[in-house]
């Protein structure tokens, strides 16, 4: 049986994530088969599985760092924000519900089992499982149901190292106050503590980093200073969305919507010299100079269409597509762009038909199948492959699917406009297919670049385990597991 170390963090968007990625390849690196675990997570960026459901896409760039395929197991619940109060459940990797935050609550200790099902399997096949928490331990009104942090913890008997996010100041103060507020058989269960994104003279730290290990008898295992190129790696909250800005480059615009989910399909554009991705914020209007405006997915397309109309987007829109501008959707925003958006039986929230944006000439209705696979298409309109997956709710059709976007296995998908210049899709993750991204570009006059995404995704994991290895004390993190 594999042994288990959990990264907890004193908050949440400490850098867990990415830690626990770059000690995958650093330990894979050694030799060891490493596997990714996260109880609990809350993210509307979802990866589909080798086995057929869905995961934090977190979870599945760790999989990706330990050179295997994500899984199910990697990531047992997974909690996916519809409107401010509901969410729909997912349990290895398939939706049981919707529920409201309160009842939710109610729910979790049933789930424990299917966690600790999951976490015994991965145990069966690694050498060391890596688990990450959600949140903080310091939510000590959560903690009666907790399970995805001390709740997990104490259940399987892992132990835990914190990390500390010292950039957003007060990070003494989380630590010592964490060891503070927590239970004390839980605070047993923290072996050590990582301050991260530091900026500047590690040195300058020392006295701090003193005083923490003093006041709390945690061990310290390093500062780690800020990771330049995070930027490469996907992200898995929206809240790490930012401008890559490039002044005086061929400008794509993509709306950031209220629920955007799976917006790791912008990632390959905004690692492209000549592009400069502007995200459209909340009253803000889209600029006038951009060449293409990208709807993303939504977890909420009824609600997003509601605070796309909310911002003046559809106005903006209209005024984009009549100078000559091209305007994209993907999967939420595919339905966006038709002509109604129908929800009869209230799976995303209030039963009810919305007007969609007029663009397309289809209309969808949401029915409760979800549609969850990897795919292999080919663009319509270049002839280049596509690597993707679909991870979707509701069926699209009308006439103008008969200019399909691509072709999967033969059948058409997607829809065009009669003038070319307004595409829909429900295809995630198309841009990281080279070729076609390429020749996607091209069409907009947009050069594209000719390093592979992957490999550059691969070397940023590389440098990430390089840059852990360098300033942590791995080979202490690594005696600490059990």
């Amino acid at each position: 049986m594999a042994r288990a170390l959990m990264i907890q963090g004193a908050g949440s968007d400490v850098g867990k994530s990415l830690i626990v990625a770059g000690l995958a390849r650093a330990f894979t690196r050694r030799g060891l088969r490493v596997l990714p675990f996260k109880p609990q997570n809350m993210s509307n960026n979802a990866a589909v599985t080798i086995d057929g459901g869905e995961i934090g896409r977190a979870q599945a760039l760790q999989a990706l760092a330990a050179g295997v395929e994500p899984h199910t197991d990697m990531n047992p619940v997974l909690l996916k924000p519809e409107t401010d109060v509901g969410a729909q459940v997912i349990v290895h990797g398939k939706r049981i519900t919707t529920a409201r935050a309160r009842d939710y609550a109610a729910m979790k200790p049933s789930l424990m089992g299917a966690v600790l099902e999951s976490f015994e399997r991965l145990k069966a096949r690694a050498d060391l499982v890596l688990v990450e928490g959600a949140g903080s331990p310091a939510e000590v009104n959560l903690r009666k149901a907790d399970i995805a942090n001390m709740g997990f913890a104490r259940k399987a008997d892992v132990p835990v190292v914190l990390v500390g996010d010292i950039d957003r100041g007060g990070v003494i103060a989380q630590l010592v106050g964490i060891k503070t507020v927590i239970d004390p058989d839980d605070a047993a269960m923290i072996r050590g503590f990582v301050i991260n994104k530091f900026r500047g003279d590690p040195t300058l730290f020392d006295d701090g980093y003193k005083l923490i290990e003093q006041k709390t008898a945690w061990r310290g295992l390093g500062v780690l200073p800020w990771f330049a190129r995070a930027g490469e790696l996907p992200a898995e909250d929206a809240l790490g969305l930012s401008d890559a800005r490039k002044p005086g480059q061929c400008k794509i615009a993509c709306l950031a919507l209220s629920r955007i989910a799976n917006f790791d399909d912008l990632d390959p554009l905004k690692l492209e010299a000549s592009v400069d991705l502007v995200m459209v914020r909340p009253g803000e209007a889209i600029p006038g100079d951009v060449r293409l405006v990208i709807i993303p997915g939504s977890k909420s397309t009824r609600g997003d269409l509601a605070f796309l109309r909310a911002q003046g987007w559809d106005i903006d829109l209209l005024a984009h597509h009549r100078r000559g501008g091209h305007v994209l959707g993907l999967c939420g925003g595919y339905q966006m762009l038709g002509r109604s958006v129908a929800d009869p039986d209230g799976i995303e929230g209030t039963a009810g038909d919305t007007p969609g944006l007029g663009l397309l000439d289809v209309d969808t209705v949401m029915s409760p199948q979800k549609t969850l696979m990897r795919v292999a298409a080919v663009h319509a309109d270049t002839d280049q492959p596509i690597e993707a997956y679909e991870i979707h709710i509701g069926r699209t059709d009308g006439p103008d699917r008969a200019r399909p976007f691509a072709t999967l296995n033969g059948e058409p998908e997607g829809a065009i406009s009669r003038d070319g210049r307004v595409q829909g899709s429900y295809l995630h993750g198309l841009f990281t297919s080279d070729d076609f991204r390429k020749a996607y570009l091209a069409k907009l006059d947009i050069p594209a670049g000719n390093e592979p995404y992957h490999a550059r995704v691969e070397s940023a994991l590389d440098a990430l385990a390089d840059h852990i290895e360098k300033h942590l004390d791995v080979e202490g993190l690594l005696a600490l597991a059990r």
